[in-house]
């Protein structure tokens, strides 16, 4: 297959090469013999230092990475439809399904780790001020997750797929040792989050019929019990916790018949053979052909364990015997934690990388600074396109250490998914990080991951080609004008990647899946004549004005984004308002500067409050958006300041951080009443 090709030419080879050595023999003969030349014992030094420094130039001078397949065709049509596409890297329509033959479930994976890595580091945790503890591959599968699977089996659970144990905790290396002690003996994990809600929590309980969850912290076994004694989850019957609990928990558990353990008490020494896990078997390939190359030996894990791209990331780092390392649990320490660990591999939501482009930005005040890190970042994309990616040129060293010092200095791969990027900050990131940054496309029903950006390929403004394991399509959207004969809809996932339905959700699973299988995204994209794939629009969030335009929320928050004052953004309409109104929280760490330059002073909620910050902030974003090509009727007239961050914790953001849109407006109703009941600004 081209791709394992491309794969086993990416190891480093030294010396020069074969080629390199006869081209410079062959310009010998030219030259004139030393023995008829007069020369001076000063240019017979100077000559062999630029000999010197030449075979220094050819041994060490970048090589651009050598593309697995043809950049100007990444997919290829589906039996010559080019509205469906698959990808190139295959030698024909046959999808991938597994990439190691012997290596088919999360359990398998993990077991190779063990062969690769054996005694070497494999999950990581540290305290406030100390370095990075490591637990070994070895003490995980079989001094901890066996014994706690054989636990479970002693509590009463059974070793099959339709076991479903909920993991109730935030991450820290318990939470993949449960999910491995699960994988082990056949069982299926649950993920439950803080921010689901009683309601949502209570509905995932009963419908997966969970008897059985393990938790990190008290407070969160106090809420299950809340649970269980008001008689909403009746088959809760045990609680695992990681931390330590106090005795009024466990009585409290005793009088509404649920019995609460420490982890140490339900690891028991029953050893059992590890039997196949009921585990998506398309996890393999999607991710480790990505996996492959030398490059991934460090991941930091900051998003939820729970969610669908880092478990897959994390089960494929696994399967390669890498180092998975967890933050200490608190945002604003993430950058400590991210210098201390030194990661080669980061997966990114891009509002972290707009921070960082905007940090950057918001650094350099002075016009001749300003000029010289644009000609650098140009020099540096101009090697980019060339293929070349490196960390260690004269600009790095210069301007860019720095940057790339407080991502620990060692990044080889980021990943950034879950919402569009800009083009700007990505081109300007990927020459000053200098490391590999690919974007990638996809959702929970398709395994995390269905197109990818091919390496070699350093343009933006797409999310890559179909991967091995997928098929795209674009199927017609009449009422949005978008129609695949012109290479635009919404887009539709099959393969091996795609789920099977909804738990006991039938009609969910109908309003997904079509009869054909084909996975229904709500995203809307655009085939580009080197076959990768653009997100061009939204199709389920979605909503009419009262003059009847169509209006993609999402797509204009995107823009707005791009606007020096604004850190998150809210874009509200409805069919019976003629206008958008948007919320906007104001970035605390440049705020207060932007509107001293424009003559304002004052504390973060004084501006946030001050009429005529909101008139500036609201002139700056429209004038983003007309550069963006916002029409008129996308653009918003009236904005409402907020001092808070959408966030986890406060309910506005999922734990993949995208909002949650429902509950933005009805925290908000007060403030987007009031902007509607007014003339806008």
């Amino acid at each position: 297959m081209q791709l394992q090709e491309w794969l086993r030419s990416l190891r480093p080879s030294g010396g020069l090469r074969l080629l390199e050595a006869e081209e410079l023999r062959s310009l010998l003969p030219a030259l004139p013999s030393l023995s008829s030349l007069s020369l001076s014992s000063s240019s017979l030094l100077g000559l062999g230092a630029l000999a010197s420094l030449t075979a220094y130039w050819l041994v060490t001078r970048p090589r651009p990475i050598r593309p697995p397949c043809d950049l100007h065709a990444q997919s290829i049509p589906v039996q010559g439809d080019p509205s469906c596409r698959r990808s190139a890297l295959l030698n024909d329509e046959t999808l991938l399904d597994f990439y190691y033959e012997d290596t088919r479930t999360a359990y398998d994976m993990f077991q190779r780790g063990l062969r690769v890595a054996g005694t070497g580091p494999c999950l990581g945790y540290r305290r406030a001020g100390e370095p990075y503890q490591w637990i070994s591959y070895t003490e995980v599968s079989q001094d901890q997750a066996q014994v706690l699977g054989s636990g479970l089996l002693a509590k009463g659970c059974e070793p099959s797929p339709h076991q479903f144990i909920g993991i109730y905790a935030q991450n820290r290396p318990e939470w993949v040792i449960a999910e491995l002690a699960c994988y082990t003996f056949s069982m299926a994990v649950v993920p439950l989050y803080d921010t689901l809600g009683l309601e949502a929590m209570v509905h995932i309980l009963n419908l997966a019929e969970i008897s059985l969850v393990i938790c990190d912290r008290e407070e969160k076994a106090q809420s299950l019990l809340d649970n269980k004694e008001k008689g909403v989850t009746p088959k809760l019957s045990c609680l695992v916790l990681f931390n330590p609990f106090s005795v009024l928990l466990a009585e409290r558990g005793k009088k509404c018949s649920v019995e609460i353990l420490q982890l140490a008490e339900i690891m028991v020494r029953r050893m059992r053979g590890g039997t196949n896990c009921w585990f998506s078997h398309c996890y393999l390939p999607v991710w480790c052909t990505l996996q492959s190359t030398p490059v991934f030996r460090c991941h930091l894990s900051p998003h939820s364990c729970g969610s669908a791209m880092l478990l897959v990331l994390q089960v494929s780092m696994f399967c390669h015997g890498a180092r998975v390392g967890f933050y200490q649990g608190d945002i604003s320490l993430l950058m400590d934690d991210i210098k201390t660990l030194r990661p080669t591999f980061f997966p990114v939501v891009p509002r972290l990388l707009n921070r960082i482009y905007d940090k950057i930005m918001g650094s350099v005040t002075s016009p001749l600074r300003r000029a010289v890190l644009h000609y650098a970042v140009r020099r540096k994309q101009a090697e980019l396109s060339s293929g070349v990616v490196r960390n260690n040129s004269l600009w790095d060293r210069l301007l860019f250490n720095k940057i790339q010092a407080s991502l620990g200095g060692n990044l080889r791969f980021i990943l950034t998914a879950s919402a569009p990027i800009s083009p700007t900050v990505l081109s300007f990131l990927r020459a000053t990080l200098g490391c590999l940054i690919f974007e990638g496309y996809g959702q929970t029903e398709c395994t995390a991951g269905c197109t990818f950006s091919m390496p070699g390929d350093w343009t933006a403004g797409h999310v890559g080609a179909p991967l091995p394991c997928a098929v795209v399509k674009l199927a017609d959207i009449p009422d949005m004008n978008y129609y695949a004969k012109n290479g635009q809809g919404e887009i539709c996932i099959s393969g091996h990647s795609v789920f099977r339905g909804y738990l006991r959700d039938e009609a969910r699973t109908a309003e997904a899946l079509d009869s054909e299988g084909w996975l229904h995204t709500g995203d809307v994209g655009q085939w580009l004549p080197n076959g990768t794939l653009r997100i061009i629009d939204r199709k389920k969030h979605i909503f009419k004005l009262s003059q009847g335009e169509y209006i993609a929320p999402e797509k204009i928050e995107n823009v707005y984004m791009r606007s020096v004052p604004v850190l998150q953004v809210f874009v509200h309409g409805d069919s019976l308002q003629s206008y958008l109104i948007g919320i906007v929280v104001p970035d605390p760490e440049v705020f207060a500067e932007w509107a001293r330059e424009r003559g304002i002073v004052g504390s973060y909620e004084e501006l946030c409050q001050n009429p005529d910050v909101k008139k500036a902030v609201l002139e700056d974003m429209t004038a983003v958006g007309k550069e963006a090509g916002l029409k008129s009727f996308e653009q918003v007239k009236d904005l409402h300041l907020h001092p808070e961050m959408f966030s986890v914790s406060n309910g506005l953001l999922t734990p993949t951080l995208k909002s949650r849109r429902a509950d933005i407006r009805r925290f908000f109703h007060q403030q987007i009443s009031h902007m509607y009941s007014k003339t806008p600004i």
